[in-house]
């Protein structure tokens, strides 16, 4: 299984800088990647480029950077530079973000399927060759750079919606989600953008599935404690059609969650689904926090082939 890690925690009383310790461990337990949203916390592009220095095979992602409040042209000479600095490993993730987070900003949170083809068009131009001349209906935009050592990086975008997997598909390199289950992911998300891309004459598509990952014995705990950490994800539109569409009512009952068999069986029920890549979101739960933890990681490890 090609198995990664959601990360981004910075633990209580440590420095910003354990995180690059954090990633490099990854690394040597034998992770595929390492992604990091872009939240009200740190800049996740440049804490991918200080683990670029200290690693060395593991792929680092965003999961995901918001596209309306940074123009294309700056989004993709960061990228540039942070891909350069990992020796070509950088998977950038964007997204149109929500709109409550957008706005509050002063941002119109306008046609997000149409953004988005625009500025990845315009992202993947600029990173695949250094310029572009685009005239859209949102984006103008005819300009360049050289970065030194600068190689191509791939782009996925946080693609839920029909229209918004459609463009993914056409110009993109894939699709990494969140709060998405296996049956919509093998009914809606995995055809579609497959069916876009192939249309379009592109390669096929990642499909990369980020879910919260809780090895434990009392499975209604664990899912329990879910249901308390990522409650909120349920009141945003854009996660509310997802998880309805799976049939689910509280957003944390979409943790894969049971003893070392359960959760092998379910991983593995994603990538029948569809889904080429999974990247676990680890939580703990019960009274032994650390243990659960622990126990979680190895499991991981293990179908990752560390």
């Amino acid at each position: 299984m090609r198995i990664g890690i959601y990360g981004g925690n910075v633990r209580r009383g440590k420095p910003l800088a354990s995180l690059v310790d954090e990633i490099a461990e990854k690394e040597e337990q034998g992770f595929s990647s390492y992604w990091t949203p872009q939240v009200g916390t740190f800049d996740a592009l440049t804490m991918l480029a200080l683990a670029g220095q200290q690693t060395s095979r593991i792929e680092l992602g965003t999961a995901v950077v918001p596209s309306y409040p940074r123009h294309p042209s700056a989004l993709a000479q960061q990228a540039a530079t942070v891909n350069a600095l990992c020796g070509g490993r950088l998977v950038l993730g964007v997204g149109p973000s929500h709109a409550p987070g957008i706005e509050a900003l002063g941002l119109a949170y306008d046609r997000p399927a149409l953004h988005m083809r625009e500025y990845v068009t315009v992202l993947k131009a600029l990173g695949d060759e250094g310029r572009v001349n685009f005239q859209g209906e949102t984006y103008q935009v005819r300009t360049g750079f050289a970065c030194p050592d600068a190689s191509p990086f791939k782009v996925v975008v946080s693609a839920l919606a029909p229209l918004m997997l459609k463009a993914a598909g056409e110009v993109a390199d894939g699709t990494v989600t969140w709060m998405v289950g296996k049956n919509t992911i093998a009914n809606h998300t995995a055809p579609r953008i497959a069916k876009a891309a192939a249309d379009a004459g592109r390669e096929s598509p990642s499909v990369i599935a980020a879910l919260p990952v809780c090895v434990h014995d009392d499975k209604a705990q664990a899912t329990a404690r879910a249901v308390q950490i990522f409650a909120g994800y349920g009141q945003l539109p854009n996660y509310r059609r997802q998880l309805d569409a799976e049939g689910i009512d509280q957003a944390g009952e979409i943790a894969v969650v049971g003893n070392e068999d359960e959760v092998t069986t379910e991983l593995q029920g994603y990538f029948d689904a569809g889904a080429t890549e999974v990247i676990a979101s680890i939580y703990p739960a019960g009274d032994d926090s650390r243990g659960s933890f622990a126990r979680t990681t190895a499991l991981l490890q293990a179908l990752a082939g560390g």
